[in-house]
């Protein structure tokens, strides 16, 4: 049966070609290629648009995100630097971007009238507009509402010098942008932000968080020096002896450390401050091997007082300045970041910082703030501060200080892959 239907195919076949004639032939096998050819070309087309369609999608929409970030906020996330693996986030370059800043200093009440350099007359607002750009990764741009949404309930507490109450005031303003009643945005204790004072924490009460600063320069106590000392020993740091406020930084979920601008000779040695050993006065030591010590003091402290489950410890290196003399009295601040480092990019104190948190028993990043900010001779607070001498340490706002905030975050947040950059 099967060879009788196979024969009656061919046999029908057969007999329609020879029952059609030439032309009908003919007819046939073109109305079959043309109806080919329409296909194929309908498919290249379709082909054609969708790839189209991607190459749009792929070079429009993380612009179009971009645009609308920017102007309306609407991005509740930030993703954390796609840096992950592989990538130093630290080594990069200072890009231009019309975008920035991230905030009005004219507007943010907590901006220190030192580092406010808008309001002390600053007429060009360029050093405002330089993004931090890694050389192999993005990094992720400062969305205000995801890291407020990601703070409630929690305490940032920040200690050390004025470099670490800048990044106070930055971090603040930078929030203050996503908060519609300002007034809800204040101090604990009503304090105004002076140069001296010890604490100063904000109350974000809106979403049930602080963001604190803890004056501690040194990080180690300063003290009166041992009896019989001699007469220029006028104080001590006592560098196996944490500051005595560091019970005030245990219960925090974010720490975030600094020290190095007051370890000079001129601000210790020139004030009669030396250093102090398990109670053993020590007049020749030198203040590399003292800030070594100091920083092993700190490192014990938080392995054995601080819960790194919950805590998340970081250091911040060394800022250089730019000073144009040793003795700090020459000071130009220059119209665009520079484009080689000179040498101030190197730091014993950022080698230290990095060789202690190295050796420690627990989890503390390092936030590698030197190498970018020897390029920003620019962003110097200079003859634009509230005192007559110039500033070539000192940071305006907004300014360096706000990327510090964004790499900080950059480790916090979860990652995310629509990160505009």
């Amino acid at each position: 049966m099967a060879d009788s239907f196979s024969k009656s195919l061919t046999g029908h076949f057969r007999l329609r070609s020879q029952n059609s004639g030439g032309p009908g032939v003919m007819v046939v096998q073109k109305s079959w290629v043309a109806r080919s050819f329409n296909v194929l070309i309908v498919i290249v087309l379709l082909i054609f648009l969708i790839f189209s369609i991607g190459y749009q999608y792929f070079q429009i929409y993380p612009k179009f995100i971009h645009v609308i970030n920017q102007r309306f906020g609407i991005s509740n996330i930030i993703c954390s630097a796609r840096s992950a693996k592989g990538c130093n986030v630290f080594n990069g370059s200072w890009v231009l971007d019309e975008t920035y800043p991230l905030y009005n200093s004219l507007e943010c009440p907590f901006t220190e009238r030192a580092f406010n350099c808008l309001a002390n007359g600053r007429k060009d607002k360029d050093h405002q507009k330089w993004r931090w750009k890694p050389q192999h990764c993005d990094l992720p741009r400062f969305n205000v509402q995801g890291v407020l949404e990601s703070l409630r309930g929690k305490r940032v507490v920040f200690v050390g010098d004025s470099m670490s109450r800048t990044q106070w005031e930055s971090l603040i303003c930078i929030l203050m942008t996503g908060v519609e009643d300002k007034k809800s945005v204040y101090e604990i204790n009503g304090n105004k932000i002076t140069k001296q004072i010890r604490f100063l924490g904000t109350r974000f009460s809106s979403f049930n968080f602080t963001i604190e600063f803890f004056r501690s320069v040194f990080l180690v106590v300063q003290g009166a020096p041992p009896k019989n000392s001699p007469k220029k020993v006028r104080s001590t740091l006592e560098l196996d002896v944490l500051d005595d406020i560091n019970a005030s930084w245990i219960d925090s979920d974010i720490l975030i450390f600094n020290t190095g601008q007051w370890w000079t000779p001129v601000k210790l040695f020139n004030t009669g401050c030396y250093f102090q050993v398990n109670g053993s006065l020590n007049l020749g030591m030198p203040i590399p091997t003292a800030f070594r010590i100091a920083l092993k003091t700190w490192a014990s402290w938080v392995e054995t007082n601080v819960n790194t489950n919950r805590t998340h410890v970081f250091f911040r290196t060394f800022e250089p300045s730019h000073y144009g003399s040793l003795d700090e009295k020459i000071c130009n601040v220059a119209q665009m970041p520079m484009s080689s480092t000179n040498g101030s990019e190197q730091s014993v104190f950022s080698d230290i910082i990095s060789d202690v948190v190295a050796k420690m028993k627990v989890p503390v990043n390092i936030l590698h703030v030197t190498y970018m900010a020897a390029f920003r001779n620019d962003a110097h607070v200079g003859k634009w501060s509230d005192t007559p001498s110039p500033d070539c340490s000192h940071w305006c706002l907004p300014g360096v200080p706000d990327v510090w905030n964004q790499l900080l975050f950059s480790y916090l947040l979860p990652r995310s892959k629509s990160c505009p950059t």
